[in-house]
């Protein structure tokens, strides 16, 4: 990847081989020390004015962005070298009586204490081979890396699919892939994925004319904004009609390979920012909100940060279980394991007829309809993100309120197994093994422990969350007991699910620290991979269904 202004190169860093990082590192250096000279005041300040005399440095030649870029590289490269040679670079240009940034906030997640999260440099050797692949593929060790690494073995398989999607051969132009990724993103306000992908759009050579809002893109990425819409909040709306108007539109057309490419790459993203903001991921170093050029303050705040909630005081609630006592949240672990053990002996002892069945499961789809949290209230999205997509009043929420029926989709008529997957394999080949793959690894995470207890089976929880994210998309399993959820998941947990998948630009850490108070950090993350991958799947049954019904 190169900077746009030319003269700073930073591909060389995503290198595997130490000398080729050294001399990138050594022109960056050059190049970084020539413009700070530029910048930098004629006599050099002594380093006891430093404090006050320091210049913000000025935005001509982008200087600001490489300190910033190089900040980052300081604190998140995998490899050693490149985080010692950015700090010293970092370090000469403050000699020079410049400015240099500091990070906001504390680490990749707000709902994480940072020192429960993986430290860069820390990591264990197979963590640090992620970390090296995400690097030398992406340019970057982005935070929802850093939180998804909770769980590598599920991070292997996300990467791998990004990195398919976003950057191997298949039928859309890598432009157009990071575009459709900025509209995906932009449609639940997700300015930290939004911001990540105008910035991998511009460095594939996307026209900085399009980012000024969707009128400026091309017709046939317009087009695209329906499905979009419809995907992210209504997607049982989605019919055959829809595809013919996207394949049939004469010069502005797609094809059925770009069509699937697409529908994946939407459902990828509106997925990633549920993921966003169910783990509260922090903005990246370098980007908006991720660092500032102010002084620290004496008590090592500045007031900038903490009207951006950035005030230290998260260290109070480290603990998941904040204020409440712990023997009530061991009391909740113990009765949730109970509810497990009652249900399977149910399910041992007599099983519900098929009409019991189907009553059930319309009652938990009626009912998730009303579940909504007391913190739900109108947020605008910003201008910044809104100007990526169109439309910016329709919502999942409003067909709720207004009692509209989402028809009920039987899994038995139309499954991934059965259909989805051999139609996208067809289309994109690889990329429905992929997506299979993720999808497995997600369903069947697990490591046998809930909370301080080991060797527990959790697969009937792990089953309900699923099913209860497909439920609330009127996705139906024949074979599944409806009324089990009710029983494993609590209100708090439902408030937290619906607003996640549905509505994720509303999740707060309230919801977050609610919820399965005495769970680890890694076992919420786990769950967020689950309603990532549940919803995604939804998502891409409705498109899907309606592509086929399209062919045939």
């Amino acid at each position: 990847m190169e900077e746009r202004e030319g003269e700073v190169r930073w591909d060389g860093l995503c290198s595997r081989d130490a000398a080729s990082r050294a001399a990138a590192l050594d022109n960056i250096g050059q190049a970084v020390l020539r413009r700070s000279e530029t910048v930098a005041p004629v006599a050099v300040v002594p380093p006891s004015r430093a404090a006050d005399g320091l210049l913000v440095p000025a935005a001509r030649d982008g200087l600001s962005e490489v300190l910033a870029r190089l900040l980052m590289l300081s604190k998140r490269c995998p490899f050693p070298d490149v985080r010692e040679k950015s700090e010293a670079i970092l370090s000469r240009v403050q000699e020079l009586g410049i400015r240099i940034p500091r990070p906001l906030g504390h680490g990749p997640s707000r709902f994480i204490p940072e020192k429960e999260t993986i430290q860069v440099g820390n990591e264990d050797a197979m963590m640090h081979a992620l970390f090296a692949d995400s690097f030398a593929t992406l340019g970057r060790l982005d935070n929802v890396t850093l939180v998804m690494v909770f769980h590598p073995q599920y991070l292997e398989s996300f990467l791998k699919t990004q990195h398919y999607l976003l950057q191997m051969d298949g039928p859309l132009p890598l432009h157009y892939r990071h575009y459709i990724g900025i509209m995906a993103a932009a449609r639940h306000q997700c300015s930290y994925l939004v911001n990540l992908h105008v910035n991998d759009f511009l460095h594939v050579g996307g026209d900085p004319k399009w980012l000024n809002g969707l009128e400026n893109a091309p017709q046939k990425l317009q087009n695209l904004g329906e499905l979009n819409k419809m995907l992210a909040h209504r997607p049982w709306l989605i019919t055959k009609e829809h595809i013919e108007q996207l394949l049939k539109t004469e010069e502005n057309s797609w094809s059925l390979a770009e069509l699937i490419h697409a529908v994946v790459l939407l459902t990828h993203y509106h997925s990633l920012a549920s993921f966003t903001f169910g783990c509260g991921i922090s903005p990246e170093i370098d980007c908006e909100g991720g660092h500032t050029f102010r002084p620290p303050s004496v008590s090592n705040y500045c007031i900038c940060d903490i009207t951006n909630g950035y005030h230290g005081v998260d260290e109070i609630h480290a603990s998941p279980t904040g204020s409440i006592p712990s023997t009530e949240s061991v009391c909740e672990v113990e009765a949730l394991m109970e509810k497990m053990k009652q249900l399977q002996e149910c399910r041992d002892e007599e099983e519900a007829s098929q009409e019991e069945m189907a009553t059930r499961f319309e009652r938990e789809k009626r009912e998730s309809m009303f579940v909504c949290s007391s913190e739900d209230e109108e947020s605008a999205p910003t201008r910044d993100v809104s100007r990526h997509f169109e439309d910016t009043s329709y919502g999942y929420k409003d067909f709720s309120r207004h009692g509209m029926h989402v028809p009920t989709f039987r899994v038995q008529d139309y499954s991934w197994e059965d259909h989805g997957y051999s139609l996208v394999n067809r289309l994109y080949p690889d990329v429905g093994q992929l997506l299979d793959e993720k999808f497995h690894i997600a369903y069947n995470l697990t490591y046998n422990t809930m909370a301080m207890h080991k060797d527990v089976d959790t697969s009937m929880l792990r089953r309900a969350i699923w099913n209860y994210i497909h439920c609330m998309f009127g996705i139906r399993y024949d074979d599944y007991d409806y009324g089990e959820i009710n029983q494993l998941l609590d209100r708090s947990f439902k408030v937290y699910i619906k607003t996640v998948v549905c509505t994720p630009e509303k999740t707060t850490k309230r919801m977050y620290d609610s919820f399965w108070r005495q769970f680890e950090h890694s076992e919420k993350v786990h769950v967020n991979l689950l309603l990532v991958e549940a919803r995604m799947q939804a998502e891409l049954l409705y498109a899907l269904r309606a592509i086929t019904r399209y062919m045939t």
